[in-house]
C-alpha cells in the first residue's frame, strides 16, 4: 500500500501574497478551523515577526483547539555568518509555540552568489545549521528547498547537496519547490526521481502556476514518490497563483488512491472552497474544476438527455463526491429532456406534457433570438414556465411608471420614481429617490406592495449587469439586464431586454420580485 500523503496549507501566507487579497487576524481563525475540518495535516499561519496580523494570529492560534490539523509557522534559514542559535528568525519561529515549523533555503546557486551574495559552502552550512538547531529545539521540521528545479537545472550538483544538508541535519520532509512556477511535469519527474535516490527523508512538493502546470507538477511527484504536497485553497498566491489543493485533494482521493482525507472530508470540498473566497472577498469562479457552480453543468440538448440516463459517460466523477452539484443549463441549444429536467430541478413536472415542453423550448429559443440569456436567470425562466402552465400569480398590476433625474448645480444627482400599481384590489400611487433609476423603482414598489408581502423585506438586490448586444446601433441598441438577487438564504438571477434600458431593468426587477416571494425563506411565517 501506497504511503499517506500528508496536505500541508499555506493559503494564510502564501495564498495572502495574491494581489488583492487580504486577511485579518479573524479571517485566518475562521479559515484555519474551516481546513481543520476538510482534514489537511497543517496549516501555515505566516511570517512571524513580518506583520501585526501575524504576530496576533499565533498569538491567538495558541488556544486553538483544532482537531486533526497543526499550526505551522514560516521563516527562513540563518542569516549569513550568523550561529543558528543567534538568529532571531529563528528564535521567533520558536517562539511562536508552533510543534511544526517550516523554513526555506535557497537551491539555486545563482541566488546563492547573487541574492545573498555569499559562498556555496556558507550556503549549505546555513541550512544544515538552521535545521540541525530547530530540531535540538523539539520541532517537526520541514525544509522548503526555494527554487529546487531551476537550481537543479543550472547546477545540479549543489541543489542536491542543499537537500542533502536538510536530511543529515535531520529535516522530516524536503520539500522541492518551484518558485518561479515555469517548469513542466516532464521536467518534475526527472528531478523528483533524482533527489530521492540522494537522500533517505520524505519528499515534498510546493509548485506555482506560472506556466499553468502546478496542480500537474504536484500530481506527478506524488506519482514518483513526494509523501508531502503544499499548496493554496482554489490556487491563491502570487502572481499566477499557487498549486490549487481544491483540484489536487480529489485528484489524490479519487483518481490516484492516495490516502490524505477522507471521502467523508471530501465531501466538504465545494463548502470549504466557497467559505475561503468569500472570506477572502473573492468572488468564487464557476468555472474552478471540481467546485465551480459550471463544472458539473449540462447546456447541450443531446449531451444533457444523456447525462441525465447515464451520468458517469459525461462525469469525470460524481459531483456528490466532492460537495457539489450537476446542473442542465437551459439555453437555445435546449432540448426537450434539458428542459424536463430543469424544470424538475424547479419543482414543476413536465414528463407528461410534451405539447408545453415544445412551446416552451420555441418560446426560449425566440426570446435568446432577441437577446434574452436564461444561463444566469433561473428566476426569470420559472416565472416564464409557470405563465406557460397557467400557474402564475401575478404580485401585483403595473398601471404605469416614470423615471425623473436631475443633476443639480451642486453637482448631486437626484433620482425620482413613481409607480402606479393594482395590488390586492387596490390602487396605489408610490413615489421615492434613490442613487440610480433602478434603485428608486425598487424602493417605490417596496412602499407600494410591502405591506401586503412582509417577506419583501429579506429580498436585496445583490449585483446589476448590463450588456449593450448590438453596440453599432448606439443609443438605440438592445440592452439586456441581469439581476442578481438574495434573501440571505438563496439567490437567483433574472433578466430583462430592450431598447430602454429601464424597461429592460424593470422587467427584470419584476421577476426578481414575483420568484422572491413564490420562494419565501424558511424563517418566513
Amino acid at each position: 500500500m501506497s504511503q499517506r500523503v500528508t496536505i500541508y496549507d499555506t493559503t494564510l501566507r502564501d495564498g495572502t501574497q495574491r494581489e488583492g487579497l487580504s486577511l485579518s487576524a479573524e479571517d485566518k481563525v475562521r479559515i484555519a478551523q474551516r481546513l481543520d475540518l476538510l482534514g489537511v495535516d497543517y496549516i501555515e499561519g505566516g511570517f512571524p515577526g513580518s506583520n501585526p496580523k501575524d504576530i496576533e494570529f499565533f498569538e491567538r492560534a495558541r488556544d486553538l483547539r483544532l482537531e486533526h490539523a497543526q499550526i505551522t509557522a514560516f521563516g527562513s534559514t540563518c542569516r549569513k555568518d550568523t550561529p543558528a542559535e543567534e538568529d532571531p528568525g529563528l528564535l521567533a519561529l520558536i517562539d511562536t509555540g508552533c510543534d511544526a515549523l517550516c523554513i526555506f533555503g535557497k537551491a539555486w546557486d545563482i541566488h546563492v552568489t547573487e541574492t545573498l551574495q555569499t559562498t556555496l559552502e556558507e550556503n549549505v552550512r546555513m541550512v544544515r545549521d538552521s535545521v540541525a538547531y530547530l530540531k535540538q529545539a523539539g520541532k517537526v521540521v520541514f525544509f522548503d528547498a526555494e527554487h529546487f528545479f531551476d537550481g537543479y537545472a543550472h547546477n545540479a550538483a549543489h541543489a542536491l547537496e542543499v537537500c542533502k544538508a536538510a536530511a543529515d541535519a535531520g529535516a522530516d520532509c524536503v520539500v522541492l519547490c518551484d518558485t518561479n512556477g515555469g517548469r513542466l511535469p516532464h521536467e518534475i519527474t526527472r528531478a523528483v526521481q533524482a533527489v530521492a535516490l540522494a537522500v533517505d527523508v520524505p519528499l515534498g512538493i510546493h509548485a506555482h502556476n506560472d506556466a499553468a502546470c502546478a496542480v500537474a507538477n504536484s500530481l506527478v511527484a506524488v506519482d514518483v514518490g513526494c509523501v508531502h504536497v503544499q499548496g493554496t485553497m482554489n490556487g491563491y498566491g502570487e502572481r499566477a497563483g499557487n498549486a490549487d489543493l481544491v483540484s489536487i485533494l480529489p485528484a489524490l482521493v479519487l483518481k490516484m488512491d492516495r490516502k490524505c482525507i477522507s471521502a467523508e472530508q471530501l465531501k466538504l470540498l465545494t463548502e470549504v472552497s466557497h467559505f475561503v473566497a468569500e472570506t477572502a472577498n473573492i468572488a468564487p469562479n464557476p468555472h474552478q474544476p471540481y467546485v465551480g457552480s459550471s463544472a458539473f453543468a449540462h447546456k447541450g440538448g443531446v449531451h444533457a438527455s444523456a447525462a441525465a440516463r447515464l451520468p458517469e459517460a459525461y462525469e469525470h466523477l460524481d459531483p456528490a463526491t466532492v460537495g457539489n452539484l450537476a446542473r442542465v443549463i437551459v439555453s437555445d441549444l435546449a432540448g426537450r429532456a434539458s428542459l424536463t429536467m430543469k424544470a424538475q430541478e424547479m419543482g414543476i413536472d413536465l414528463t407528461g406534457d410534451p405539447e408545453t415542453v415544445g412551446s416552451v423550448l420555441d418560446s426560449i429559443k425566440e426570446l435568446e433570438h432577441q437577446g434574452y440569456s436564461f444561463e444566469a436567470a433561473d428566476g426569470s425562466l420559472e416565472v416564464m414556465l409557470r405563465k406557460q402552465l397557467g400557474t402564475y400569480e401575478p404580485v401585483f398590476r403595473l398601471e404605469s411608471f416614470r423615471c425623473i433625474m436631475e443633476k443639480r448645480e451642486d453637482g448631486k444627482v437626484m433620482t425620482e420614481a413613481t409607480i402606479k400599481i393594482h395590488v390586492a384590489g387596490h390602487r396605489y400611487i408610490a413615489t421615492a429617490e434613490g442613487n440610480g433609476p433602478v434603485n428608486a423603482l425598487d424602493k417605490a414598489l417596496r412602499i407600494a406592495i410591502g405591506q401586503y408581502y412582509p417577506t419583501l423585506a429579506a429580498i436585496e438586490l445583490t449585483d446589476y449587469k448590463v450588456r449593450v448586444l448590438d453596440e453599432k446601433k448606439g443609443t438605440g441598441a438592445i440592452t439586456r439586464v441581469l439581476i442578481e438577487s438574495g434573501d440571505g438564504e438563496k439567490s437567483w438571477g433574472t433578466v430583462g431586454v430592450s431598447e430602454n434600458i429601464i424597461e429592460a431593468s424593470w422587467a427584470a426587477l419584476v421577476d426578481a420580485v414575483d420568484y422572491g416571494l413564490s420562494h419565501p425563506r424558511q424563517d418566513n411565517p
